[in-house]
């Protein structure tokens, strides 16, 4: 599975990259807290190219060196970054949506978690930084510039939920509701973004982890064309409060879920 650790090494080196998808901002005001962004960080872009470009649909373009933005109907949903370094895990990462970067990472900081390093900028599509909640679990946190997030989401192919694997959901309702009430608790949130304990779905010993979810028609269908393109079922079908979920991994071991509604 995705291993999320919070270590200064593991933070300092994903934090050094963010969305990379030069689109105009968004008119909408968006809440703090809603997940705007997902990407992969695997050894072989190409290989994932081949994955998720038949599993999804997915089109491919050049962004930065190393980095291919994901296109769904032309429009962006995720980016595939090639690792440069092995001690690194090969994981997909959620990015949560923030006015301010700086004044977010002060209240993680403040709340227990990690900031490493300080949200910096990436060219002139936004601001980035990597974080860490107290059990561990590690998120990223986006400020927009160019690049607003999602063209595309909550439809086939694209992201349509986050959940995080905690020890204690108490705890990380506490802490998350506190960073982004308005758009977990507010009148008119709308959250993608679900908590459960690890137990739940894998064992105790697994690290806190976010787990990122892509939306399918038919899951078991699904689940042929990740076998049959190398990947692996990592936990077969099960029925959630949100919809029907499998988890797997692609070809190098990054792991996501389907999830059917």
């Amino acid at each position: 599975m995705a291993e999320n650790g919070a270590s200064e090494k593991r933070t300092t080196a994903r934090s050094e990259r963010g969305p990379a998808d030069p689109e105009p901002p968004a008119s909408a005001p968006i809440p703090e807290g809603v997940p705007c962004w997902v990407d992969a960080q695997i050894p072989d872009v190409e290989a994932g190219k081949r994955f998720y470009g038949e599993l999804f649909g997915w089109s491919f373009e050049e962004a930065e060196e190393g980095t291919v933005r994901a296109r769904l109907d032309g429009e962006p949903v995720a980016a595939l970054v090639r690792k440069t370094d092995g001690r690194m895990p090969t994981v997909w990462s959620v990015y949560f949506h923030t006015p301010d970067a700086a004044a977010l990472a002060g209240r993680i900081r403040a709340g227990g978690g990690q900031i490493v390093p300080p949200p910096h900028p990436v060219g002139d599509l936004g601001t980035a930084a990597l974080a860490a909640d107290p059990d561990g679990a590690v998120f990223a946190l986006w400020q927009p510039d160019r690049h607003p997030g999602f063209g595309r989401r909550h439809e086939p192919g694209a992201f349509t939920w986050a959940e995080l694997y905690t020890r204690d959901t108490e705890a990380a309702n506490a802490f998350y509701g506190d960073l982004f009430h308005d758009a977990l608790f507010g009148p008119d949130a709308e959250p993608d973004f679900g908590r459960a304990p690890l137990s739940s779905v894998f064992p105790p010993e697994m690290p806190p982890h976010f787990l990122v979810h892509f939306r399918t028609e038919d899951v078991e269908a699904a689940l042929g064309t990740v076998a049959r393109l190398g990947g692996r079922v990592r936990v077969p079908p099960f029925e959630t409060s949100y919809g029907g979920v499998a988890v797997v991994s692609d070809g190098q071991g990054a792991s996501f879920a389907l999830l059917q509604r």
